[in-house]
């Protein structure tokens, strides 16, 4: 029999799939690899969206977080944070922002031995919110600047090569063409060529794995959406890259990108498109420091990389309850 599959209807059946695609139990899933499998020579953590804020015991839950990492995971290779690792900087004032990163500084130093990079989140940028920051957008340290000198570089993508596998630290933040004071996911063209260059100098034998903030493809970005008087369901181009086609484009032309890792959406997916795996992997804080987020647990990630392009990836819940 065949069937046809309308616009309308994969949107909706996409929503359903991502809202209950997740249980309570951590998530173990693995790209298929013909013959014997190559032993990992890369193991990384993905930490993100801790959210990191005075309130809600915030503090204590990330440091929880990251005992928990290290108290079951051993050999790590890297820690990968996936921004938004504060509450919020893009509406806030100067001295909020100050002791939120304060807060998440001191949390790594004493809970985290092993090497951390990070991707800065939406959440991370000082003052883009300009009548809610208070700000003007020439003060030290405004935009993406403060983030990238916590984080210790230049340019909020970067890249480095890791046991065997190229790892790319993307940026996906843009202003919000429409309103200056919010956000949209998009790579600009600067990015965009610096990232063709970077995966061609990666070489086609070398695998690649790309982490961003935002998912540059999840499904699970349609689980809250309703449809409009139209019947159709439409996401806002702060939830997902609108670029994912051309993106999509640069990934056939150097096929060695094998996963996308992302966050932002506080819910765990995994889409296989296209000869790349793109998993949107749930949030430190759950849904904010309040519990589960749409029957996604409090969790991180851990990623075991062989040399072949394989991976194995896990989801562990943290067990973290929520606190006044």
């Amino acid at each position: 029999m065949h069937h046809d599959i309308t616009r309308r209807g994969f949107l909706a059946g996409s929503a359903a799939l991502a809202a209950g695609a997740v249980s309570r139990r951590a998530h173990a899933s693995e790209n298929p690899t013909p013959g014997n499998p190559i032993a990992p020579t890369l193991r990384i953590a993905h930490v993100t969206d801790t959210h990191i804020q005075p309130e809600r015991a915030a503090d204590q839950g990330v440091a929880h977080a990251l005992r928990h990492l290290h108290d079951h995971h051993q050999g790590l290779d890297l820690v990968i944070t996936g921004g938004d690792s504060i509450m919020d900087a893009f509406a806030a004032t100067r001295d909020r922002t100050q002791r939120q990163w304060d807060l998440w500084s001191n949390a790594l130093k004493e809970h985290c031995p092993t090497p951390v990079a990070s991707v800065i989140g939406n959440h991370d940028i000082w003052g883009w919110d300009k009548p809610k920051s208070g700000t003007l957008g020439t003060e030290p340290g405004w935009g993406k600047k403060w983030v990238c000198d916590i984080f210790g570089r230049e340019k909020p993508y970067t890249s480095r090569d890791a046991k065997g596998w190229h790892v790319v630290l993307l940026d996906s933040v843009r202003v919000d063409k429409d309103d200056p004071n919010g956000y949209e996911a998009f790579l600009d063209e600067e990015q965009f060529e610096w990232l063709d260059r970077d995966l061609g100098k990666a070489g086609p034998q070398t695998p690649v794995l790309i982490v961003s903030h935002i998912p540059i493809l999840a499904a699970c970005v349609f689980a809250g959406a309703k449809p409009n008087d139209k019947g159709d369901v439409v996401t806002t181009g702060g939830l997902r890259h609108t670029d994912f086609p051309r993106l999509n484009d640069l990934f056939r032309k150097h096929k060695n990108v094998k996963l996308c890792l992302s966050g932002h959406i506080h819910l765990l997916d995994r889409v296989e498109y296209d000869g790349v795996t793109y998993i949107c992997a749930g949030a430190v804080s759950g849904r904010w420091w309040q519990g589960d987020h749409r029957n996604t647990p409090p969790g991180y990630s851990t990623v075991d990389l062989a040399p072949d392009g394989s991976f194995t990836y896990r989801y562990h819940p943290t067990g973290w309850q929520p606190r006044a």
